[in-house]
């Protein structure tokens, strides 16, 4: 059965869904899966949520933007953000971008839409996308 979700199975048979395929972000030919980027920033002490999402780049094709909901009563900085990720992670996987939102665009359901996040995110950032053959 092909579901698209990436999981991991466990020395007893217990499956542990870690991801989704089709949010692979590839940055100049470097595979990224956001949900690992997300699950590093929920350690950030001042993040309440994040979700991280492919934005268009001249350059590598996509990059990463971190779209992030602080904790009650927190500020914080892009930079501080980057600066936290820096020499933890791979320096591909650090987002380019980072910003700040209240709340995620989400569905009846409660699941969060990632291709209304990206759009909102290309033209927040005045992005253009780029046509591929």
């Amino acid at each position: 059965m092909h579901t698209g979700d990436l999981a991991t199975m466990d020395g007893e048979g217990y499956v542990n869904i870690v991801g989704r395929l089709k949010d692979m972000v590839i940055r100049g030919g470097e595979n990224v899966y956001p949900r690992e980027i997300e699950a590093f920033y929920s350690r950030h002490p001042k993040v309440q949520d994040v979700q991280v999402v492919g934005v268009p780049d001249v350059l590598y094709g996509e990059v990463l933007c971190a779209c992030v909901v602080l904790k009650a009563g927190q500020s914080a900085t892009a930079e501080e953000l980057q600066t936290f990720a820096q020499r933890q992670i791979a320096h591909y996987k650090v987002p380019r971008y980072i910003e700040f939102v209240d709340a995620f665009p989400m569905t009846i359901t409660g699941k969060i839409q990632k291709f209304l996040l990206r759009k909102a995110m290309v033209e927040k950032l005045g992005l253009q996308e780029i046509a591929t053959a």
